[in-house]
């Protein structure tokens, strides 16, 4: 079992900046594969970016190239999102998740539909 807890949200304005962390805990070196979905309401599940652990190669949906950066600190077993440039759209609540699987199931933007595990999200309010 893996647990993972998000850590970060808030509020913030249009071209304001924000950095979610997740914690891994339990079995958490099971897991070579984490990421970050989010959730808005009366939108669909959208994933944001996924980072392969073990070569750190990474992955970004169109809409946050350019403005998020995922990243991996092995001796704390956690996961950041460095958000950048924020948009009134990029509003929702943001799950980190976690599993273990090969490559090309994780540098993608539906990681977090395959078998592992979830946070329970931390919300993410942009302002115009």
């Amino acid at each position: 079992q893996v647990q993972l807890e998000e850590a970060g949200g808030g509020s913030v304005q249009a071209e304001g900046s924000l950095t979610l962390s997740c914690v891994a805990s339990g079995d958490s070196y099971s897991s070579n594969c984490m990421g970050w979905f989010r959730q808005a309401p009366g939108k669909e599940r959208e994933g944001v970016a996924s980072i392969y652990i073990g070569s750190g190669s990474t992955y970004y949906a169109d809409s946050v190239k350019g403005r998020f950066t995922i990243s991996h600190d092995n001796a704390k077993n956690t996961v950041y999102l460095q958000m950048n440039s924020l948009k009134p759209e990029d509003t929702g609540k943001y799950y980190c998740a976690a599993r273990q699987g090969n490559w090309w199931s994780c540098l993608t933007g539906n990681m977090y539909t395959y078998p592992g595990y979830w946070g329970q999200g931390t919300q993410v309010t942009v302002s115009s």
